[in-house]
């Protein structure tokens, strides 16, 4: 039997994302794939998947679907207001959908991207080795209202829910110096590491600009640098002296300086980072940043151990009765 799932809302931030395409950089085409990597290998861990599989991802003003198939599914990243034929739902979880069962995401309540999971992913065709939305490439779209989205097949249909909480970080972003990082002065590498910024209304998949009191970070020759390679996670200072930390969509090529490169596992909490987020960076050797890199098999190895059997609460149970956990008594018999 095919599964699938109906969108009834969608909007300009609803897509389709994955883990990103690997080996474009040649022809100036980045990653990209889900913009927090963390949140997206959770609500793997969650349904018990491997790597690979399309999700759907949302930022902002949430969206409306319906399960046209029994569906195991999983809510992670941003704290989302979310009701399944009008309970609500956790965050961080796992869930299971009847068929019919209508999901509604209302505006995200603190982070900028949340993730729905379904077990089996999302099968839309492949393009150029991957499934996700890239706008900046030219692959694929924001989903619309009216789009049924194929599913693959869920091997254990019958998998308890499950949770996962992870510890909040407060420590300042860790930062890499680059090949570009000796351009600035000491001086203003200290500065920018003491420095508090705020993150700016003005971010999306490509990266965040971070605002700050105080002069500009500039190198003296700010605008006749030769253009070079740039990756995520770098932090490029722009003409004016303003930092933009780069994100999955992120150009591959560029001639503004860098200052350094945030780490992969600090970078969600760029992502996901608020307008008007404070946030403090922190250099760290190249030994350090070795010692936090992980594979994306072994961070999701990590969160799958992390995860947790999810019980339900009786109370919020409106079908509590149908569970028939008390042994009827037996009946008379009558000789």
């Amino acid at each position: 039997m095919s599964r699938s799932l109906t969108i009834l809302r969608g909007g300009p931030h609803l897509s389709v994302q994955d883990g990103g395409r690997a080996g474009g950089l040649g022809i100036g085409l980045s990653r990209g794939g889900a913009a927090d990597r963390q949140a997206y290998l959770a609500g793997l861990a969650l349904l018990g998947q491997g790597l690979g599989m399309a999700v759907i991802e949302c930022a902002g003003l949430g969206a409306r679907l319906r399960f046209d198939t029994p569906t195991r599914f999983a809510l992670t990243g941003a704290l989302m207001r979310a009701s399944l034929d009008g309970q609500p739902l956790e965050s961080q979880a796992s869930h299971l959908a009847p068929a019919g069962a209508v999901l509604d995401i209302a505006a995200l309540t603190e982070g900028v991207y949340g993730y729905l999971s379904v077990a089996g992913g999302i099968t839309n065709d492949e393009i150029y080795g991957g499934r996700g939305y890239h706008r900046i490439g030219g692959f694929g779209a924001a989903l619309e209202a009216g789009e049924v989205l194929p599913i693959g097949p869920d091997a254990d249909l019958a998998a308890p829910p499950h949770r996962l909480r992870l510890a909040q970080v407060t420590a300042p972003i860790r930062v890499m110096p680059g090949p570009q990082t000796g351009l600035f002065s000491d001086e203003m590498c200290n500065t920018f590491a003491s420095t508090t910024f705020t993150r700016s209304a003005r971010a999306n998949r490509q990266g965040v600009r971070l605002d700050h009191e105080g002069a500009a970070f500039s190198t003296g020759g700010q605008l006749n640098h030769v253009s070079d390679f740039i990756a995520e996670g770098d932090i490029q200072m722009t003409g004016d002296g303003t930092p933009y930390v780069l994100l999955a969509d992120c150009q591959t090529i560029g001639g503004y300086p860098r200052i350094g490169t945030v780490l992969p596992a600090d970078l969600p909490r760029i992502a996901q980072a608020e307008a008007g987020a404070e946030i403090r960076f922190r250099y760290v050797s190249l030994e350090e940043a070795e010692a936090a890199w992980q594979s994306d098999a072994a961070r999701l190895g990590d969160l799958k151990r992390a995860c947790t059997p999810r019980l339900r609460d009786p109370r919020e149970m409106t079908d509590l009765l149908s569970y028939e956990l008390i042994d009827r008594p037996p009946q008379d018999v009558v000789g």
